[in-house]
């Protein structure tokens, strides 16, 4: 089955009381049994929801794994993930990642005894020196945020076989429909849902994937013990979004590529970050991982300031200024001030996110509307 009928079909089926084509919103928080343990395979919402669980189900075919876990949101999904670690285990970690993620792996799991190392790994032997008998998981979100780096999932995939550690893989970024890390030897993927998956803006929610039960009975477990659940609602905008994944995706990936051609031609952008590049150092990788470049755009300025880009920031009328990403609707934001300040500034500048640096995710509006509004917004610096 092709993509485009999955992200349709896949774990879902007419109601079998009414025939309706849509799942139902399954709007209760408890279901009655005939007698106790007597029931339809449904005893409580927080642990089992007939809505919730046609998503799961349409999540993990989408990605090519087996099983699909919600969460009330992306970092709810990472803090699944964490929580089946144990004091004195570690982490390697990707240093160009979500400033959220950043802060739960440091923050919250580090004073639990959790180590993480933060390496550069765009070349994948970088990893192996950190390995040691504690690590558990090599963790990777690619392309990263908000650099637009692209690291080699399967030559990761590689080494941490031969060391018998699980990779995790944030492809919140390039969705499923670009990218599919599990069929790359990952084995587990998490997703902010809120961004591609959703692409309404309308709905916070995260999801881990796989393909090992044991993983997924952890997962599940965690689920309903801690009780970080998205309700049915949810559940069911996420699914009518997933639909027209693909659909849109291609728009906003060919928006892309037109908006990065008009940043390349002016003359006030210092550097333009954008896989589909030939001269982006993982252009390779990403033609070979990847089934298009995404759209995820970041450029800087050549004046350098955060004075600068604040002219543009607060000049965009299209590009809204705002938080998050992956919506029809194109944003705009400030990474160093925004989604990664609670990265130290010393650790950002080291993987080159400047206080100009300007991160943008391209919608699907008209491709002339978007470039004349940067072209006046960026015409102010």
């Amino acid at each position: 089955m092709k993509f485009g009928t999955k992200a349709i079909h896949a774990g879902v089926e007419p109601d079998p009381s009414t025939g309706a084509i849509m799942t139902p919103i399954f709007q209760t928080s408890t279901y009655v049994q005939a007698a106790p343990g007597d029931n339809q395979g449904y005893e409580y919402a927080r642990t089992k929801n007939p809505t919730r669980d046609a998503l799961q189900n349409n999540l993990a075919a989408l990605e090519n794994g087996k099983y699909g876990i919600c969460y009330s949101s992306g970092l709810a999904a990472l803090d699944a993930i964490m929580k089946t670690l144990s004091t004195g285990e570690e982490i390697i970690s990707s240093n160009d990642l979500y400033g959220g993620s950043y802060r739960l792996i440091t923050r919250v799991y580090g004073q639990f005894g959790i180590k993480a190392h933060f390496i550069d790994m765009s070349d994948p032997k970088n990893i192996v020196q950190h390995i040691n008998k504690n690590t558990k998981y090599i963790c990777i979100e690619t392309p990263t945020n908000p650099m637009l780096s692209v690291l080699d999932i399967k030559a990761i995939c590689d080494i941490a076989k031969m060391h018998k550690l699980k990779v995790v893989v944030d492809n919140t970024f390039a969705s499923p429909y670009l990218q599919t890390p599990l069929d790359l030897g990952a084995d587990i993927i998490w997703h902010s849902c809120t961004k591609y998956l959703g692409g309404h803006s309308d709905v916070v929610m995260g999801a881990v994937i796989t393909k090992s039960k044991v993983l997924a009975d952890k997962f599940a477990f965690i689920q309903n013990a801690s009780g970080a659940v998205p309700g049915p609602q949810d559940c069911f905008l996420m699914l009518r979004g997933i639909k027209t994944l693909h659909v849109r995706m291609d728009r906003a990936c060919a928006n892309a590529k037109k908006i990065t051609d008009f940043l390349l031609k002016n003359d006030k952008v210092a550097n333009v970050y954008y896989p589909g590049l030939k001269t982006h150092p993982n252009h390779k990788i990403a033609k070979k991982q990847m089934s298009n470049f995404g759209a995820m755009i970041s450029f800087d300025l050549k004046k350098n300031t955060f004075s600068t880009a604040k002219k543009i920031l607060k000049s965009t009328k299209l590009f809204a200024l705002a938080e998050s990403l992956g919506g029809v609707e194109s944003l705009i934001g400030h990474p160093a001030s925004m989604t990664h300040g609670s990265i130290p500034k010393e650790d950002r500048l080291k993987v080159g996110l400047t206080d100009s640096l300007i991160r943008l995710s391209i919608g699907i509006e008209n491709i002339d509307d978007l470039i004349a509004d940067l072209s006046k917004a960026i015409g102010k610096v």
